[in-house]
């Protein structure tokens, strides 16, 4: 008997989920396309800033180069002393 009623009540609960299961939320499936949509602009914008950084990358790493020559120019103009005047000594009156 016990073996009757849990196959009952397993095909009442299958006949109750089937109109559940077989309902689609118009909701739900607007929301979906929405955050698609969403998703697709995400992902347009970050192939956008993707190429924007690598462009930045090689402006920074072109930068960094020029001021490494910069640097080693300074230092090497530093090292020659300049030339200095020696001033004269003048006598005041009083």
């Amino acid at each position: 008997m016990t073996h009757k009623n849990t196959w009952a009540i397993f095909a009442a609960a299958v006949f109750l989920s089937l109109p559940m299961a077989a309902c689609k939320d118009t909701k739900t499936l607007q929301e979906n396309e929405q955050l698609k949509a969403q998703v697709d602009q995400l992902q347009k914008d970050n192939a956008q800033l993707q190429s924007n950084l690598d462009g930045m990358t090689a402006s920074r790493n072109d930068l960094a180069k020029e001021n490494e020559t910069l640097k080693a120019q300074l230092k090497a103009a530093r090292k020659t002393p300049a030339r200095t005047t020696k001033s004269r000594r003048t006598h005041r009156r009083r």
